[in-house]
């Protein structure tokens, strides 16, 4: 190899890319080798002779040879340079991971701390308050028993809105930070709720049971049921399994403390205020046990605070019903029943994939670093800001929602899910499930990056303290993430005339968490978009309910496995929308069309039926109670008496996105626990009174539901209901939309192994309705627009020079510690 070959060789390798840089790199070196190879050989024969005739050489030879090795190293040298250089002379850098502050048109405030989330250093600091109340005698066991006193539940206590409005808009005195906490009292039978603080000082309770549900105690039986009782419950069926050990090994395979039965309950507790009796139903010992019925449901009676005095007051058997154990023994022993023969089966249920994942879909990242900002409670992205806060009983909330600076709603929250099953078998038959009662929040677990998120999303802890003795930190159980939806927001190609291209890509920020409560999975999302509108919006997923097939029970579902029927079952959910156009002083207004026959202009003699306008203020309560009997108007609109440019009132929509089943009827006795669900929209029955409701804003009439509505169904202690009977004026007040969505789910085949959420969801959009002068997202920097000619310029084209802009993305490790928050019962 000559020098030609070397240059040659070395211009190979800057050319080359990829793989090839390290297969021309070898080929250079192996050449310069063979090149060296004769002339060392040559020297070292040289001096070898030099050596036998002329001792004196010696020292030359050496000083040859070091001077080789010199330019040996030398060549490699440049050798692992030039390599480096190719590896990295097309690498792409790395995105960034925010934009700079100053990019942000809002900045972060610390007034948003005011809607925060206790911290871990005030659970415990309130805890330990309630703990050293040595009268209260509150257990510190975290599986206290049902005699026990016990402290279910710390929460963070709103302050009122208006002082919370001058402290943030009339550098008013910052309100008193609380916490609201629920003391199950065992020893004594009833339940308490309290308000603690304040947080920064000397702590001290005061009972607001009295004012909060006008009694000064609530019912022990209105509980919802704590690890503790489940301890015991679980104690006490293992128990009544030992008398019935061989009916059940021989119908379900159950073998004692190595293949269980799994148990599931029914709600509510009973058919009357003040009952505990439980229908458990029972399935396999499978992964997604809820599609694993087995046709063995038991009733328990443990309305006593005493676990000695639980009964069983019914069995069900492949359909057949007994009053006690004994008889059922009996019945058994002597083949005068209908017996169930255990068999092995697949377990339809398992979410392992039936392949082996082999592919990885498309992945979101930010060439040029984030867009929005997440700072203690609060998120600001491009023109929005607002506070955010997740309750262990009702789940996402924001507050202080803000677009260009102006306030547009103060709070938008979740306050209830509830499902209506229909069924043959007790454990369904009744089961009407608020699960607010059990704690929506609650059960907000880790998300997992790349599925639940995008990978490249911020993710956020929360702290709960429900059901337990120690802060729990839900690790990643709130994300955030700016979404480019696929669809967008807005575009015109024009065909005629001025040729040319104007549109926009609908990017949105989304505030995301998941509830898994039992067997449905939640998503719940709020978006917030660039053209000044909020969605709220839940997908459900999950397993559905199941019970064992039986005669007549193709009435209420479909079979979708052996033996195996899916529960027909409405889902509904409520959010609160307390909207502020412009202040809080506002007007309810709706908008629809009729068709009016009207003469033509220029010749009136022929009429033509077209569509008008038609206009409208409701004034009361009641009024705004959207009735079912009567054509709801489809606009429904919270006004401000500003108007904008055109003389228009400046105002937001509420357009409910719902499929939602039919609302249980009136007559039925537990409706009046879940009554805020005749609100919901776009279904048609006649027994609903209402669809959307608006009411004038009080802090009592905080939220739509309560703890104990589970349990309590005959004789709520909060029912919405109540809050429009008193008729109050609504002109010039500050209004609250309450609105429920959902949808009606009758369970197929392809529920199986678990519901996906296409179609399975509703929710409510905030749009700006003459709230502007024009569309806000003209001013987006997200716009396009060129014209013939002008296809490749981008100044007013950002996709013409994308590539410009590439990076690759730098993405955190996957790590996963969801299942530290599970529930456990030992």
């Amino acid at each position: 190899m000559n020098k030609h070959d070397c240059i040659k060789a070395l211009r190979s390798c800057v050319n080359f890319r990829g793989a090839a840089h390290v297969g021309v790199v070898i080929t250079f070196t192996t050449s310069i080798l063979r090149y060296l190879r004769p002339i060392l050989h040559s020297h070292a024969r040289d001096a070898s002779v030099a050596f036998k005739h002329k001792r004196v050489l010696v020292a030359t030879i050496m000083n040859s040879l070091l001077k080789y090795l010199l330019i040996l190293l030398g060549l490699i040298s440049v050798i692992i340079n030039i390599v480096l250089i190719c590896l990295n002379s097309n690498r792409l850098p790395k995105c960034m991971s925010q934009q700079p502050q100053e990019s942000l048109q809002v900045t972060h405030s610390d007034k948003s701390l005011v809607f925060a989330d206790l911290t871990a250093e005030e659970y415990k600091s309130v805890r330990d308050y309630m703990w050293a109340q040595k009268h209260l005698k509150i257990s510190h066991s975290l599986t206290a028993k049902s005699s026990e006193n016990f402290l279910f539940l710390i929460d963070l206590s709103l302050p009122r809105k208006a002082d919370v409005l001058r402290y943030l808009d009339s550098s008013g005195q910052k309100p008193a930070r609380e916490a609201s906490v629920v003391v199950f009292y065992g020893e004594h039978g009833y339940l308490k709720e309290y308000v603690v603080g304040p947080l920064s000082g000397q702590l001290q309770y005061r009972d607001v049971t009295q004012k909060k549900y006008n009694t000064s105690e609530l019912p022990f039986t209105a509980r919802t049921v704590t690890i503790g009782e489940y301890v015991q419950l679980f104690t006490f069926l293992s128990q009544v399994f030992q008398k019935l050990e061989k009916p059940l090994s021989e119908s379900f395979g159950y073998i004692p403390r190595k293949r269980k039965l799994l148990p599931f309950e029914g709600m509510p507790r009973g058919i009357k205020s003040g009952d505990r009796k439980t229908w458990i139903s029972f399935f396999r010992d499978f992964s997604g046990m809820y599609i694993h019925p087995v046709g063995f449901e038991i009733l328990v009676n443990h309305e006593s605070s005493n676990s000695s005095n639980w009964t069983v007051d019914r069995l069900l058997y492949n359909g057949q019903y007994f009053d006690t154990i004994d008889e059922f023994m009996a019945r058994y022993k002597a083949n005068n029943l209908k017996k169930i023969v255990y068999k092995e089966i697949p377990n339809h249920a398992s979410l392992k994939p039936r392949k082996k994942p082999s592919g990885l879909g498309p992945q979101q990242y930010y060439l040029q670093g984030k867009r929005y900002s997440v700072k203690n409670n609060q998120v600001i992205y491009l023109d929005w800001s607002f506070a955010f806060g997740l309750s262990s009983l009702t789940g996402m909330r924001v507050f202080d929602v803000r677009f260009k600076g102006e306030r547009i709603a103060y709070e938008l929250s979740v306050q209830e899910a509830m499902s209506v099953y229909g069924s043959v078998t007790p454990g369904m038959i009744l089961t009407k499930f608020l699960d607010s009662s059990i704690g929506i929040g609650r059960f907000a677990h880790e998300l997992v990056r790349g599925v639940d998120c995008p990978y490249a999303a911020t993710y956020v802890d929360t702290y709960r303290y429900i059901d337990t003795n120690v802060t729990q930190r839900f690790r990643n159980s709130i994300c955030v993430f700016e979404h480019d939806i696929g669809r967008p927001l807005r575009r015109h190609f024009s065909d005629f005339f001025h040729n040319g291209y104007g549109g926009m890509a609908n990017s949105a920020l989304v505030f995301r968490t998941i509830t898994a409560i039992g067997n449905y999975d939640y998503i719940w999302d709020f978006i917030f978009y660039q053209s000044g509108s909020v969605e709220a919006r839940v997908h459900a997923t999950g397993y559905i309910s199941s019970s064992f097939k039986d005669d007549g029970n193709l009435q209420y579902g479909h079979q979708v496995a052996e033996n195996v029927l899916g529960n027909i079952h409405t889902h509904f959910i409520n959010f609160k929308v307390d909207l502020d156009i412009l202040g809080v002083k506002n007007i309810f207004q709706t908008k629809d069309m009729v068709y009016k026959e009207v003469p033509l202009p220029w010749m009136p003699s022929a009429k033509a039926k077209i569509p008008q306008l038609v206009e409208q203020q409701i004034k009361t309560e009641k009024e705004a109670a959207m009735l079912h009997g009567v054509k709801t108007p489809r606009y429904l609109h919270i006004a401000s008496n500003q108007t904008n440019r055109w003389g228009h009132h400046r105002s937001y929509r509420l357009q409910v996105v719902s499929f939602a089943g039919d609302h249980l009827p009136e007559s039925e006795s537990t409706e009046r626990s879940m009554s805020w669900a005749r609100c919901f929209p776009i279904c048609f029955f006649l027994s609903s009174r209402y669809k959307v409701a608006i009411t004038k804003h009080k802090d009592e009439e905080q939220t739509s539901s309560s703890l104990y509505s589970q349990n309590y169904m005959w004789s709520p202690y909060v029912d919405f209901s109540k809050y429009i009977e008193d008729n109050e004026m609504i002109v010039n007040e500050d209004l609250v939309a309450w609105v429920t969505a959902g949808f009606l789910h009758i369970p197929h085949a392809e529920d199986i192994p678990n519901t996906v959420t296409i179609g399975n969801g509703g929710g409510v959009i905030l749009r700006p309705h003459n709230y502007f002068n024009e569309d806000p997202s003209i001013h987006s920097p997200d716009g396009v627009y060129f014209i013939p000619g002008s296809e490749s310029d981008c100044e007013y084209n950002k996709m013409a020079c994308l590539e410009k802009d590439q990076c690759s993305s730098t993405l955190e490790p996957f790590t996963y510690h969801g299942f530290e928050g599970v529930m456990k019962f030992d």
